[in-house]
């Protein structure tokens, strides 16, 4: 078969995760089937290094345009696909060829409240996501819960979707050297005990109530203790800017944008706990990797967080600061405790493998293409 997989979100947070590791255990796993990479004209290299049955096609139009809804069709006419992989939910609705559609989760339906420009944004995720779950030959989702989410808001067979969790990147079983660590730790002056959030800072991920717990913490003599936020777009998001402000917390809470991948490796491992208190997420990636890490875990008792960290974190309210701050509490000052959530976040995080989850897309495309 010659399939077309829309990889113009490669280099984003979340599905650009996401497209990375399927493209790079595909190049490993596949060398039958042609591959077709949509891909914005500065990410055309990424295709020659996948092998020579990769073939990369650049594509200006912007992911949630106009223009994507005619040039995505085109690509696929111009280069005889016969699957289109759409990695995210908007399909096209002239794609000339059967679609699979990667649902990650529906939070612009659950959360409408946090979207710019709330009423247009809804309706046009409802359209497409609408499109998408009834155009395409099958739906991957990456958690029972997000099955269930597409399941309640729209009406189709329950076989059509298929759930593949996602896994865990192989830099993140792999301890930084002591030089490495210790590197980090001066360009990044960290010489004291730290709280770790990394992902998105959209408004679903809590980061308010999560500074609120940090300052309820410093009241409760965690003097030394410090904040560190990596996410990207920090700038769109002045109200936790405020919030430190609020709570005189700005020489203790840090914020980061972007870090490389080594980096936010020796984070993880210098972190006393790492902090998720989201209050929707279709997987929930960083838990995972803060546990491959060997750094115990806090986060939410909502959504798919309990299904994805099973037994290996400390599951808190995330709509409640003070549960959170005690959360966080327990887990610095109980010994055993940090040490059972270590063993169970390595055993845990083990059974999320990027190469278990291709070899089972692999088996959605085969399905779909013999049809």
């Amino acid at each position: 078969m010659r399939i077309a997989i829309d990889a113009r979100k490669l280099h984003d947070y979340g599905i650009g995760t996401y497209v990375r590791n399927i493209l790079k255990q595909l190049a490993l796993q596949d060398r039958t089937n042609e591959y077709v990479l949509i891909c914005r004209p500065d990410h055309c290299a990424m295709a020659r290094d996948l092998g020579p049955n990769f073939t990369a096609v650049p594509d200006a139009s912007r992911p949630y345009s106009v223009a994507e809804q005619f040039s995505v069709p085109l690509d696929l006419r111009r280069h005889k696909v016969d699957l289109l992989h759409e990695p995210h939910y908007v399909l096209p609705p002239f794609v000339p060829c059967r679609a699979v559609v990667t649902i990650h989760d529906c939070i612009h339906l659950r959360f409408p409240q946090y979207l710019p420009h709330r009423k247009l944004a809804h309706a046009y995720a409802r359209m497409f996501l609408w499109t998408a779950t009834h155009q395409a030959e099958r739906i991957i989702t990456v958690s029972e819960t997000s099955k269930r989410d597409i399941l309640q808001y729209f009406r189709i067979p329950p076989d059509k979707i298929e759930v593949i969790y996602n896994g865990i990147d192989d830099r993140f079983w792999t301890r930084p050297t002591d030089d490495e660590m210790e590197r980090v730790r001066e360009r990044y002056q960290l010489t004291g005990q730290f709280l770790l959030y990394a992902g998105n800072i959209k408004p679903h991920k809590n980061l308010e109530r999560l500074i609120e717990a940090f300052h309820q913490l410093r009241r409760e003599g965690f003097d030394d203790l410090k904040l560190l936020i990596i996410g990207d777009e920090i700038s769109k998001y002045a109200t936790l800017r405020r919030t430190v402000h609020r709570y005189k917390l700005h020489q203790h809470v840090r914020f980061f944008g972007f870090v490389p991948d080594h980096t936010l490796a020796a984070l993880y491992r210098l972190a006393a706990v790492f902090v998720f208190p989201s209050l929707y997420e279709g997987f929930g990636l960083p838990p995972l990797e803060a546990m491959a890490s060997g750094t115990p875990v806090v986060t939410s008792n909502v959504s798919s967080m309990p299904e994805v960290t099973g037994d290996a974190a400390l599951l808190i309210d995330p709509y409640d600061a003070e549960a959170i701050a005690a959360g966080i509490k327990t887990v610095l000052t109980d010994d055993s405790l940090r040490v059972g959530l270590r063993e169970r976040g390595f055993k845990r995080a083990r059974e999320f493998s990027w190469s278990r989850s291709a070899e089972r897309v692999r088996a959605i495309y085969d399905e779909v293409g013999s049809r």
